[in-house]
């Protein structure tokens, strides 16, 4: 058989096992001197096989022991849907809102299962920000940095930076200050206290290798692609009022849009 061949081979047969659950989560691989023997194959096609599987983020190095296999990562299922779904919660009153958010509902956990951080800074409009914002360049922005993870994870679920034009909202002092977050009921309950409500959402996604950093941050393996969603936020007087790029990992994340159709 051929080297390319019998490596996809041997790379299948481990992918079936792993996902049938015959080799647990931190559970160590056999060598590799086991696996050629075990297969009746040289040790590159193992090895080759091996780095697929790594690259598909199934298995990692353990630590001396050679190869384990990965814990999943808790997977997220996004759907266009939230924003209705944030924007009729914007009215409820503060327990509800409370009680659970966008996270919570794509990945299906607890509020106390969930490790937040935001961090705010005061930045000036770029040409980026300017185009996507519909301001002149130098314009005051709020930058809003957001990660969340599972507790019991190291990395979070995303990489997102917000931003917002400074002179619509400092009308309330508290969506300038960081210790606020976790808002309840999110950014579109941030802007009703501001009078501002949300006509649409245009989302945009693309899709491509991380950066080093990225990769890095959301611990992906290599060969991992990233989805790489903007999203702007258009208010019912056509302004843009807030914009926000999300990193979201393809090994975990599944994007499901639902467009509802007009009847005949």
């Amino acid at each position: 058989m051929a080297a390319g061949e019998a490596h996809e081979r041997i790379a299948e047969d481990l992918r079936r096992r792993i996902r049938a659950g015959e080799t647990e989560p931190g559970e160590p691989l056999p060598g590799e001197a086991e696996l050629a023997d075990g297969y009746g194959e040289a040790l590159p096609a193992v090895r080759r096989a091996l780095g697929l599987l790594r690259a598909e983020g199934l298995v990692e190095g353990g630590d001396g022991r050679g190869d384990v296999v990965r814990r999943p990562r808790r997977a997220v299922r996004r759907s266009n849907d939230r924003h209705q779904w944030e924007k009729d919660r914007a009215r409820t009153g503060l327990g509800e809102r409370l009680s659970t958010g966008a996270t919570e509902r794509d990945t299906g956990l607890e509020v106390d299962d969930l490790v937040f951080s935001a961090a705010y800074h005061r930045v000036e409009a770029d040409a980026e920000l300017s185009s996507a914002l519909g301001v002149p360049a130098g314009t005051a922005l709020l930058e809003r940095l957001y990660r969340t993870r599972h507790r019991d994870e190291p990395v979070p679920f995303n990489l997102v930076r917000s931003y917002l034009v400074v002179d619509l909202i400092e009308g309330n002092p508290d969506l300038l200050d960081e210790t606020r977050e976790p808002w309840p009921g999110g950014t579109q309950s941030q802007l009703h206290t501001v009078g501002i409500e949300l006509d649409r959402i245009e989302e945009r996604v693309t899709a491509r290798l991380p950066t080093g950093e990225e990769a890095e941050r959301l611990g992906l393996g290599a060969g991992t692609a990233v989805m790489v969603l903007h999203r702007t936020s258009v208010d019912t007087r056509g302004r843009a009022v807030e914009w926000s790029e999300v990193i979201l990992p393809g090994d975990r994340t599944e994007a499901v849009f639902t467009t509802p159709l007009e009847r005949w």
